[in-house]
């Protein structure tokens, strides 16, 4: 008698239990889950700063690490002394030759300018003589000489001095400009590396950890810092296939966190295209009741800050 006694509070209490375990055709059982975003440099190097702790908010553009970067802005100081440079040679194409030096050719114009207005006019006037025995024909052909080379200078110096006001060649010029233009990109480059030592948060979050401690040396793409805004908190739930038509993704929910004092509004964003249990091909009424289907809904970021991942919690349909 005593053990039927036992048997039958045994099953009593384990029907009570599995009562109180089921939920109502409303309500399903879910947890908060987050995503986190994973904070690295591309490039290694040793942890000289770490700028935040595990627990700690930060705002958007707060510095949280920062890695040994001396070789990194000696090359951004080489690389600005080349752009240096190369933009010098460049300018000094575009301008020509310096101002000393084409007043000097402009001087020697003048004086070459001088010259054939001299010889230009003995000339005419040992052809006026010409047909006299005062002047020899050699003596005229040597006028004529002298006229024609001081033409020639004048035209020479005359070119010299258009050429220098021009500047260098197009095809030098252009060569200057690429030239300039690789060191720019190569300038670029080096700043880029030298910045990305440095890594700030993107987004206003709660730091979740913290993978290193400072001194250690860190490997390229190894994150430093584990962030979890908090846009990125969500709640993950399961609902049986039957009740699958009733959920639309801008849907809202009623999450009831245990011991919270009230309940959080959050919205459907994510319907799983895939059950969570694989029943045999063939289906039937009872194989089809275990489908389950995992539903998402984020929560604004002002009742997010209230929630932490993995809290249990119990979510009604609206």
């Amino acid at each position: 008698m005593k053990n039927f006694l036992s048997v039958i509070l045994a099953v009593f209490t384990a029907a009570l239990l599995d009562g109180c375990t089921k939920n109502s055709p409303g309500n399903f059982q879910g947890y908060i889950e987050g995503e986190y975003v994973y904070v690295a440099s591309p490039l290694a190097g040793a942890l000289t700063t770490l700028a935040v702790a595990r627990g700690d908010s930060v705002k958007a553009g707060q510095l949280l690490f920062e890695l040994e970067r001396q070789s990194e802005a000696a090359a951004v100081a080489q690389a600005e002394k080349n752009l240096t440079q190369a933009q010098a040679q460049l300018a000094d194409l575009q301008k020509g030759q310096r101002p000393t030096e084409i007043a000097s050719l402009a001087a020697q114009l003048e004086r070459a300018q001088a010259d054939l207005r001299l010889s230009a006019a003995e000339l005419a006037r040992r052809e006026k003589l010409g047909g006299s025995e005062v002047i020899s024909k050699e003596e005229l052909d040597q006028s004529r000489a002298q006229t024609d080379a001081n033409q020639a200078q004048v035209n020479q110096l005359a070119s010299n001095l258009a050429t220098a006001k021009l500047g260098g060649r197009e095809d030098a010029i252009r060569a200057a400009q690429a030239a300039a233009e690789a060191q720019t990109a190569a300038w670029d480059k080096a700043r880029w590396a030298f910045d990305q030592k440095q890594q700030f948060a993107p987004a206003n979050a709660a730091v979740h950890d913290t993978l290193y401690r400072q001194g250690e040396f860190v490997a390229a793409g190894n994150p430093v810092v584990t962030l979890l805004p908090p846009e990125n908190l969500k709640v993950r739930f399961f609902v049986p296939q039957e009740k699958l038509p009733q959920i639309k993704i801008g849907g809202t929910v009623s999450v009831q966190p245990d011991g919270a004092a009230r309940a959080f509004r959050a919205t459907v964003n994510y319907l799983s295209t895939q059950a969570e249990y694989t029943p045999p091909v063939i289906y039937s009424r009872e194989t089809r009741a275990e489908l389950v289907f995992m539903i998402e809904a984020k929560f604004s970021p002002a009742d997010a800050t209230e929630l932490r991942p993995g809290q249990p919690v119990d979510v009604e349909l609206k």
